[in-house]
């Protein structure tokens, strides 16, 4: 049995999700017996976006384990189904129980900040964004958030464009990224730069709505 757990292990390490699963499967061992076999159970699933039977493993993992480190990671791992599935309420949760646990992590600043801003929370989102950056200045997701918020917001364009220029030199090929930038660039007026960064955010992503929408306005603005 637990020769069938560590070659499911290495199968999920080899990004061969479907064969971990139906090794974990296989083994014969009910996932609250075995929290470890819960736990790469929901990993696995989460990889493959089958988030509902995910939360199944995941959330045994959190109650039932008394490993800081698995259990932190879990609640981000939560956090980040209950974000992607429209559940915010329940991803704040996960994210707060894991800081109040101790972990002091720019990543789950910047997935706090994501979910405020898609609540409509602007003041609350820009503070943990602040504070993901007082831990790594140089991360390069919560600056090309803190970036469009300050952009599409209004709350300070020309630092926008700052730190939206930024994060795209750090990961130069995120379309997310280059899109922000375009936009910072269009709300300050800069239509031909913001042109330019919203072209080669389509290129890499061509049919992305958003940015599509973002590179329209722009032309129509002209």
């Amino acid at each position: 049995m637990k020769y069938s757990i560590e070659r499911g292990k290495r199968f999920y390490r080899l990004k061969k999700f479907e064969q971990a699963i139906k090794e974990f499967e296989n083994t014969g061992i009910e996932p609250s017996e075995d929290l470890e076999l819960a736990y790469y159970l929901g990993l696995a699933l989460t990889q493959l976006q089958r988030y509902d039977e995910a939360l199944v493993f995941l959330e045994q993992v959190v109650s039932l384990r008394n490993d800081f480190l698995h259990v932190a990671q879990c609640r981000m791992i939560l956090g980040f189904i209950y974000s992607e599935t429209g559940r915010y309420q329940l991803a704040e949760f996960e994210y707060r129980k894991t800081l109040s646990g101790g972990v002091r992590s720019c990543q789950v600043y910047g997935s706090l900040g994501h979910i405020y801003y898609q609540m409509r929370r602007v003041d609350d989102s820009v503070d943990v964004l602040k504070k993901a950056l007082s831990i790594d200045p140089d991360y390069p997701s919560a600056l090309n958030s803190l970036g469009y918020i300050y952009a599409e917001e209004e709350i300070n364009k020309l630092k926008a464009i700052e730190l939206c220029k930024k994060a795209v030199t750090i990961r130069p090929r995120n379309p997310s990224y280059l899109d922000s930038l375009g936009w910072a660039h269009f709300k300050n007026g800069r239509i031909q730069e913001a042109r330019s960064y919203l072209r080669k955010a389509l290129d890499i992503l061509p049919g992305n709505k958003q940015i599509a929408q973002h590179l329209k306005i722009v032309l129509d603005s002209v």
